[in-house]
């Protein structure tokens, strides 16, 4: 089992930064793969997109069009995995949720084999 604790949402105005973390517990495999999903307000659970997966080695995937914004990282030695969220927009208002898994995540939701945050909320004002 495989537990993720995310923390670092909050409320920023637009062209501000915020940077998240999630400390992963557990099975060390299950967490070959870490990354972020967003789940956009209205959006069913199963409606989350990834923003951006990386590694134990440090491979990075990242959602077009969050690429070069938006910057994961990772302790391995730790397991935390932190997003880097620069010049914020409204638009990436959300719940952001980490996810975890010993195979490579998906670009959508999923349950099969991929453990989940609680989400932390990032709001953007405009």
């Amino acid at each position: 089992q495989v537990q993720l604790v995310e923390s670092g949402g909050g409320l920023v105005q637009t062209g501000g930064s915020l940077r998240l973390s999630c400390t992963a517990s557990g099975s060390r495999f299950r967490t070959n793969h870490m990354g972020w999903y967003r789940q956009n307000p209205g959006q069913q659970n199963d409606q989350r997109d990834l923003v951006a997966s990386i590694t134990r080695e440090g491979h990075t995937i990242y959602a077009d069009a969050l690429e070069g914004r938006f910057f994961v990282s990772r302790d391995s030695v730790k397991d935390v995995v932190y997003l880097q969220m620069n010049s914020l927009k409204p638009e990436d208002t959300g719940v952001y949720y980490c996810a975890a898994g010993a195979y490579a995540l998906g670009s959508h939701y999923s349950s099969s084999g991929v453990y989940w945050g609680q989400g932390t909320q990032v709001t953007v004002s405009s």
